[in-house]
């Protein structure tokens, strides 16, 4: 287990020959310094996120000490009760009620009718990189692509944005393994804040509702059933956060990936139509979200090893999308590559919602990139993010040539 340290930089730069041997030596292994049960295959992960012996919370069914767990810190209760009442991290019956209402004002035609503002908001980011000469495509095309987009769609006005980001990232910290007091004390004071503006900004809807996100979730209504406030705000959350640090993230590793591959990016540059297979083949070869916890409700046998009722497993999304069962040369980036089931947007009941506007998303950046910078090059080594969970690098300088 030696290989497998995630607080390693020399893992974090690349996890992936870990992964090889964790998948060598069996289907789950239990990893003592997190207090989980790793699992690094493709089909177990694939299975495991399907499976409804296992669950994203416990609270529906047990209290902390039925489940042998302790209740998290009180001061902490702004960040839990956030978190706890977003369908991410709800369980049925409530996942299944909020997702529906959700489901209803974030439609495939609501985000099909985003299409010409992502394309045209992409072009002038990457237009402006261009009269730079280069810059920090994490900075310029990266992060204000999928921030701008789901603002947009919520009706966040273009003057209250700057914090969002910010916001996120710091509620985001509390997705990492074991993480510290101070990532702690900055999720709540994010928590605390995001949640302020929303509640203002939901009271300002309900007088005057909009053509927007926020709107439609507060008119959503089915069967008797309405999104409480809290449900609303931590789906707004839910919906900011996951709407863009995957995109975010997929972006910047993907380049990077290119870079480091300059043949399939030569062969990208002659052939745009790749486009669609390039973004699955990126989310796959470098995965944004490395890895997704569920906790155990009913004790489960994995390869002849009980993993019990209270235990925590964790899902290896970026080994998942390695194994050589399934993806042939899967160390290999592979932009032609037609059979590619990835996981990066998880499965089952908790499927990305937000899927099909990522996709979007990093079409456009990528189109425009390609179309305008042909010979855009990386200009400097980026340094990598000091996460596991949520990969990514600190910035990626680029050069316009």
């Amino acid at each position: 287990m030696a290989a497998f340290d995630p607080w390693d930089p020399a893992f974090l730069a690349d996890p992936y020959p870990a992964y090889a041997e964790l998948r060598a030596k069996g289907r789950v292994q239990y990893f003592e310094p997190t207090n989980q049960w790793l699992v690094p295959h493709h089909a177990d992960v694939s299975a495991l996120l399907r499976d409804r012996r296992l669950g994203r919370t416990y609270q529906h069914r047990f209290t902390h000490e039925e489940f042998g767990r302790t209740a998290p810190q009180a001061e902490h209760e702004p960040f839990h009760t956030l978190n706890d009442h977003g369908m991410l991290d709800l369980e049925p019956p409530d996942h299944t009620r909020i997702r529906r209402l959700v489901s209803k004002a974030f439609t495939p035609r609501t985000v099909e009718r985003l299409v010409p503002y992502v394309t045209g908001l992409a072009g002038e980011l990457v237009d402006r990189l261009v009269e730079a000469g280069g810059g920090d495509l994490l900075r310029d095309v990266a992060e204000p692509l999928p921030v701008a987009v789901i603002a947009e769609m919520l009706g966040i006005p273009e003057s209250d944005r700057a914090p969002l980001r910010p916001w996120s990232a710091d509620i985001c910290g509390m997705y990492e393994l074991n993480p510290s007091e101070d990532t702690a004390a900055r999720a709540v004071r994010a928590s605390v804040e995001f949640t302020e503006y929303l509640r203002e900004l939901i009271a300002e809807r309900r007088g005057k509702p909009g053509d927007d996100l926020i709107s439609g979730l507060i008119a959503a209504y089915d069967e008797g059933d309405r999104l409480t406030e809290q449900e609303m705000i931590s789906t707004c959350v839910l919906l900011l956060n996951a709407g863009h640090e995957a995109t975010v993230n997929a972006t910047v590793n993907g380049w990077y990936a290119l870079f480091r591959n300059p043949e399939q990016l030569a062969a990208l540059r002659a052939d745009h139509s790749l486009v669609p297979r390039a973004v699955e083949e990126l989310m796959r070869y470098d995965t944004p979200l490395q890895l997704f916890e569920r906790w155990v409700l009913d004790e489960i046998e994995i390869d002849g090893t009980t993993v019990p009722r209270g235990a925590e497993i964790a899902l290896l999304f970026g080994s998942a999308n390695h194994d050589p069962a399934v993806f042939a040369h899967p160390e290999r980036l592979d932009l032609t590559r037609a059979d590619n089931p990835h996981i990066s947007f998880s499965a089952g009941i908790h499927y990305c919602i937000g899927a099909p506007l990522a996709r979007i998303e990093l079409t456009a950046s990528m189109r425009a990139l390609l179309e305008k910078t042909p010979t855009l090059t990386l200009s400097k080594p980026p340094q990598r993010k000091p996460n596991f969970v949520i990969r990514g690098l600190e910035g990626l300088s680029v050069e316009v040539g």
